[in-house]
């Protein structure tokens, strides 16, 4: 089991966690840089870090994006109290919000043997197996990352969104999981791109509010037996 420091600040605005990311990323791509100049007993190994954090409300888009699935304007952001933020991982348009668990994975791919496609297979695997300890069934769809629920049929609805960025085989951002989430921010939107399909929450579901910090505990088990890594505060 390969040790990951574990991070889970609460609720923090989204442009502040962005920036703590940027920082980490950017000082494990200088390690990784450096690391080509030394022979392999000398190099520093990049042990990364999972935050888990829940965000006010906001809007973010990413690069392959279109701003116009963005169905409001300044005015009406303000009123239901939202900011919306470009940011550079991929994937289209999607929300954040309290009562979402927000991931975002600081790891080498290298040391964990996985390519970019593999690793987003891997957050989604932890996300249903998670889903499936509380009873509710989900899977992949082709075609869209993310974790769905009758995924193939008119009832098709995403749980989860997965948006990633990896450079040099060093990832950041990650899944945005909805458990408590009010998804009536979700109306103002097209999520991830999607006209015709629809969004839910282990809340909507289940009928009931799900402990939220009790569903991190669950998440973070399963990336470790999906991931093969130990999370450590």
């Amino acid at each position: 089991m390969k040790i990951v420091k574990f991070e889970d600040p609460g609720l923090i605005e989204y442009k502040s966690a962005w920036d703590y990311q940027e920082k980490v990323f950017s000082d494990y791509l200088k390690i990784k840089a450096e690391n080509r100049e030394l022979p392999e007993s000398k190099q520093k190994e990049i042990k990364g870090k999972v935050i888990f954090c829940e965000h006010p409300h906001v809007y973010t888009l990413g690069k392959s994006g279109e701003q116009n699935n963005l169905l409001i304007n300044d005015e009406f952001l303000k009123k239901i109290d939202a900011t919306y933020v470009k940011t550079n991982r991929g994937g289209d348009i999607t929300y954040h919000g309290p009562g979402q668990i927000v991931g975002y994975p600081l790891i080498d791919l290298e040391r964990f043997n996985l390519q970019v496609k593999q690793y987003i297979a891997n957050l989604e695997q932890s996300i249903i197996l998670t889903l499936k300890e509380y009873g509710i069934e989900s899977e992949r769809m082709p075609g869209a990352t993310g974790v769905w629920i009758e995924a193939g049929t008119a009832k098709a609805r995403k749980i989860c969104a997965i948006g990633v960025k990896a450079s040099r085989f060093i990832t950041m951002h990650g899944f945005a999981f909805n458990v408590n989430t009010n998804l009536e921010y979700f109306n103002h939107i097209n999520p991830c791109g999607f006209i015709d399909k629809g969004i839910t929450s282990m809340k909507k579901e289940l009928g009931e509010e799900i402990n939220i910090e009790k569903v991190k505990d669950v998440v973070k088990e399963k990336m470790e037996e999906v991931f093969g890594m130990n999370l450590k505060k």
